[in-house]
């Protein structure tokens, strides 16, 4: 099992040398991009991966590119294979681009396999060399797989660190149930009626992002000026990201310690920006969901996802008749079967939750009562 860990290096000087070597990692991507352009032009063919790789290994020896050295052998050869899984990924029709030239300045990191860093037990790393000090904010458990450095927007340099641990026995639990259905105005309803609202943190912040957006029109292109502006921009963006993680990851393990199943529509996401824009980005439940996983994982809750088909809406909680239409703008209806009165997201939350313990194969699970 893999466990990752993620920490920020103090600022520093030395933090130069991560920069620089973050440039020559760019120079040698674009340099890769282009013989893979260059042999297909000439053969029609992919350039192999061990080819380029042995390629790249002559080449650093050359004069004019010894100073690739500066990197590391093993982060040089990692970008090749950067390169590839990018080809595979487009091939496979999982990501919509090809691997392509980037502008220096853009990218982002480099990775170390098994040379090239040294953990000590305090706060310090040593990297191709050169000691930094990073906020240690836990223990690093396990065996270190790889080492990936790299920096944010603002200019920040971050460790990433794999670690290979030990399967941890995490027992199913028993306790209560409960179903959620995604809400725009109410981030999460219950089948149990303890709802949760989102704090919407990109809506709080509109104000200040809107302000420095402004000013970052005003500043001139390529002065000192419209750096500042653009990394204060940056800063902004940044809080708001934090605080919707921070928060995400709070509420997750919230849920899990009160459930031990949680069941929840599979969303698809896509569909729902096309209609809903930024606020679905707001909202971001995709990344919820995935932080659901975790929690649940370590706490040994389940989630149970219901198909996106599943007319949960639709559907009477109390009678099971299914309506043939129901617009997105209608928030609450009443069945023509059985005449109760339903709430159109705590109806879908009911369903959800009877679906989910059917699935479980569970029977206890009753209908809502109606009104």
């Amino acid at each position: 099992m893999k466990k990752n860990y993620k920490f920020k290096l103090y600022d520093a000087n030395r933090n130069d040398n991560l920069h620089d070597q973050i440039y020559i990692a760019a120079r040698i991507w674009n340099h890769c991009i282009n013989l893979h352009k260059q042999y297909y032009r000439r053969t029609g063919k992919h350039l192999d991966l061990y080819k380029l790789q042995k390629y790249i290994t002559k080449l650093k020896k050359r004069p004019k590119y010894a100073y690739w050295n500066q990197l590391g052998s093993q982060a040089i050869q990692d970008i090749p294979e950067r390169i590839e899984r990018g080809y595979k990924a487009f091939f496979k029709k999982t990501a919509k681009h090809p691997p392509s030239f980037r502008k220096i300045k853009n990218y982002k990191s480099f990775t170390l396999k098994q040379a090239g860093y040294k953990l000590f037990d305090d706060n310090r790393i040593q990297i191709n060399g050169v000691t930094y000090k990073y906020f240690k904010s836990r223990d690093i458990e396990g065996a270190v797989k790889t080492v990936t450095v790299k920096r944010d927007s603002l200019g920040d340099i971050y460790i990433f660190i794999v670690c290979e641990v030990d399967q941890p026995q995490v027992y199913a639990r028993t306790g209560e149930m409960v179903g959620y259905d995604f809400g725009l105005k109410t981030y999460l309803k219950a089948s149990d009626g303890k709802d949760i609202e989102s704090p919407l943190f990109f809506k709080q912040n509109a104000d200040t992002v809107q302000k420095l957006n402004r000013e970052l029109s005003r500043k001139v292109k390529g002065s000192k000026r419209r750096t500042k502006a653009r990394l204060k921009l940056a800063r902004a963006h940044k809080k708001t990201a934090d605080q919707r993680h921070d928060w995400q990851f709070k509420l997750a393990y919230e849920l899990c310690g009160q459930y031990a199943v949680i069941c929840i529509e599979d969303l698809n996401i896509k569909a729902m920006q096309r209609f809903w824009g930024k606020q679905i980005s707001d909202l971001s439940q995709y990344s919820f969901i995935k932080i659901l996983k975790y929690a649940a994982s370590r706490t040994g809750t389940q989630i149970v996802e219901i198909s996106r088909w599943y007319p949960s809406s639709k559907t009477c909680s109390v009678c099971g008749h299914v309506l043939y239409e129901l617009p997105l703008r209608v928030r609450e209806w009443d069945c023509t079967e059985c005449g109760a009165h339903h709430d159109r997201d705590y109806n879908a939350a009911v369903n959800i939750l009877r679906e989910g313990a059917s699935s479980l194969g569970l029977d206890t699970v009753r209908p809502a009562l109606a009104g």
